[in-house]
Protein backbone atom coordinates (compact mmCIF):
# COMPACT_ATOMS: atom_id res chain seq x y z
CA UNK A 1 0.00 0.00 0.00
CA UNK A 2 1.22 3.49 -0.83
CA UNK A 3 -0.20 6.70 0.55
CA UNK A 4 0.70 10.34 0.52
CA UNK A 5 0.25 13.08 3.09
CA UNK A 6 0.11 16.63 1.75
CA UNK A 7 1.19 19.75 3.56
CA UNK A 8 -1.89 22.02 3.72
CA UNK A 9 -0.26 24.98 5.41
CA UNK A 10 2.38 26.24 7.81
CA UNK A 11 2.28 26.87 11.55
CA UNK A 12 4.04 29.99 12.82
CA UNK A 13 5.05 30.53 16.42
CA UNK A 14 7.60 32.42 18.52
CA UNK A 15 9.53 29.16 19.11
CA UNK A 16 12.55 28.81 16.82
CA UNK A 17 14.32 25.92 18.62
CA UNK A 18 13.02 22.74 20.26
CA UNK A 19 14.35 23.83 23.65
CA UNK A 20 12.20 26.98 23.53
CA UNK A 21 8.87 25.24 22.91
CA UNK A 22 6.66 24.09 25.77
CA UNK A 23 6.03 20.35 25.89
CA UNK A 24 2.25 20.73 25.28
CA UNK A 25 -0.23 23.59 24.65
CA UNK A 26 -1.37 23.37 28.29
CA UNK A 27 2.01 24.80 29.31
CA UNK A 28 2.05 27.63 26.75
CA UNK A 29 0.89 31.22 27.03
CA UNK A 30 2.00 32.18 23.51
CA UNK A 31 -0.12 32.93 20.45
CA UNK A 32 0.46 31.34 17.07
CA UNK A 33 -0.68 31.68 13.50
CA UNK A 34 -1.69 28.95 11.10
CA UNK A 35 -1.51 29.78 7.41
CA UNK A 36 -3.65 27.46 5.33
CA UNK A 37 -2.48 27.39 1.73
CA UNK A 38 -4.90 29.23 -0.63
CA UNK A 39 -5.96 26.05 -2.41
CA UNK A 40 -7.32 24.71 0.94
CA UNK A 41 -8.91 27.95 2.17
CA UNK A 42 -12.41 26.79 1.24
CA UNK A 43 -12.03 23.99 3.80
CA UNK A 44 -12.05 26.60 6.61
CA UNK A 45 -15.74 27.32 5.98
CA UNK A 46 -17.72 27.12 9.26
CA UNK A 47 -14.63 26.57 11.43
CA UNK A 48 -15.17 29.92 13.19
CA UNK A 49 -18.03 28.37 15.17
CA UNK A 50 -15.60 26.14 17.08
CA UNK A 51 -13.51 27.31 20.02
CA UNK A 52 -10.71 24.73 19.72
CA UNK A 53 -8.96 22.88 16.93
CA UNK A 54 -6.76 19.82 16.74
CA UNK A 55 -3.64 20.46 14.67
CA UNK A 56 -1.82 17.56 13.06
CA UNK A 57 1.64 18.43 11.83
CA UNK A 58 4.99 17.05 10.81
CA UNK A 59 7.93 17.21 13.26
CA UNK A 60 10.20 18.60 10.54
CA UNK A 61 13.23 19.08 12.80
CA UNK A 62 13.09 15.69 14.51
CA UNK A 63 15.68 13.63 12.65
CA UNK A 64 16.09 10.71 15.02
CA UNK A 65 13.72 7.83 15.72
CA UNK A 66 13.62 6.21 19.15
CA UNK A 67 11.22 3.60 20.49
CA UNK A 68 12.33 4.11 24.10
CA UNK A 69 12.74 7.69 25.34
CA UNK A 70 13.18 9.63 28.56
CA UNK A 71 10.23 12.03 28.75
CA UNK A 72 10.51 15.50 30.30
CA UNK A 73 8.07 14.63 33.07
CA UNK A 74 9.92 11.48 34.18
CA UNK A 75 13.46 11.62 32.76
CA UNK A 76 14.68 8.89 35.14
CA UNK A 77 12.11 6.36 33.89
CA UNK A 78 12.37 5.36 30.21
CA UNK A 79 9.03 5.01 28.38
CA UNK A 80 7.91 3.57 25.08
CA UNK A 81 7.47 6.24 22.41
CA UNK A 82 3.78 5.35 21.95
CA UNK A 83 3.14 6.02 25.66
CA UNK A 84 4.36 9.61 25.13
CA UNK A 85 3.89 12.52 22.77
CA UNK A 86 7.62 12.86 22.18
CA UNK A 87 8.76 13.95 18.71
CA UNK A 88 11.19 11.11 17.87
CA UNK A 89 8.40 8.96 16.45
CA UNK A 90 8.57 6.63 13.44
CA UNK A 91 6.19 8.85 11.44
CA UNK A 92 7.03 12.22 13.03
CA UNK A 93 3.37 13.25 13.34
CA UNK A 94 2.53 15.74 16.08
CA UNK A 95 -0.79 16.76 17.60
CA UNK A 96 -1.76 19.92 19.47
CA UNK A 97 -5.08 21.30 20.63
CA UNK A 98 -5.25 25.09 20.41
CA UNK A 99 -7.90 27.68 21.10
CA UNK A 100 -9.02 29.75 18.11
CA UNK A 101 -8.63 33.48 18.65
CA UNK A 102 -9.88 34.54 15.21
CA UNK A 103 -9.88 33.52 11.56
CA UNK A 104 -9.07 36.03 8.83
CA UNK A 105 -9.09 34.86 5.24
CA UNK A 106 -6.78 31.80 5.20
CA UNK A 107 -5.09 32.58 8.55
CA UNK A 108 -6.16 31.06 11.86
CA UNK A 109 -4.87 32.93 14.91
CA UNK A 110 -4.62 30.66 17.95
CA UNK A 111 -3.81 30.86 21.64
CA UNK A 112 -1.52 28.49 23.53
CA UNK A 113 0.72 27.29 20.72
CA UNK A 114 3.44 24.73 21.50
CA UNK A 115 4.69 24.09 17.97
CA UNK A 116 7.96 25.22 16.42
CA UNK A 117 7.94 28.07 13.95
CA UNK A 118 7.39 27.10 10.30
CA UNK A 119 6.13 23.61 11.13
CA UNK A 120 4.38 21.91 8.18
CA UNK A 121 0.63 21.55 8.84
CA UNK A 122 -0.96 18.32 7.61
CA UNK A 123 -4.53 18.59 8.97
CA UNK A 124 -6.98 20.56 11.12
CA UNK A 125 -9.93 19.04 12.93
CA UNK A 126 -12.44 20.73 15.23
CA UNK A 127 -12.41 19.59 18.85
CA UNK A 128 -15.88 18.21 19.60
CA UNK A 129 -16.15 16.91 23.20
CA UNK A 130 -19.39 15.09 22.36
CA UNK A 131 -17.53 13.08 19.71
CA UNK A 132 -14.06 12.99 21.21
CA UNK A 133 -14.80 11.85 24.76
CA UNK A 134 -16.93 9.01 26.03
CA UNK A 135 -17.08 8.25 29.75
CA UNK A 136 -14.63 11.03 30.50
CA UNK A 137 -14.61 10.01 34.16
CA UNK A 138 -13.10 6.66 33.11
CA UNK A 139 -10.22 8.15 31.12
CA UNK A 140 -6.87 6.94 32.42
CA UNK A 141 -3.59 8.72 31.77
CA UNK A 142 -1.14 5.95 32.65
CA UNK A 143 2.22 7.04 33.99
CA UNK A 144 1.07 10.68 33.93
CA UNK A 145 -1.68 10.15 36.53
CA UNK A 146 0.30 11.77 39.35
CA UNK A 147 1.52 14.72 37.26
CA UNK A 148 -0.38 17.88 38.13
CA UNK A 149 1.95 20.75 37.37
CA UNK A 150 4.25 21.99 34.68
CA UNK A 151 7.44 19.94 34.46
CA UNK A 152 10.84 21.51 34.95
CA UNK A 153 12.50 21.85 31.54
Amino acid sequence: MHFEIKQIGTIYSPFKKMEEAPIQPRFSDKPGKIEVFPEYKEGLKDLEGFSHIILLYYFHLAKEEQLIIRPFMEPDKPKGIFATRYNKRPNKIGLSICEIDKIENNIIYVKYIDVLDQTPLIDIKPLVPLFDFRNIEKIKVGWLSNKKERPKQ
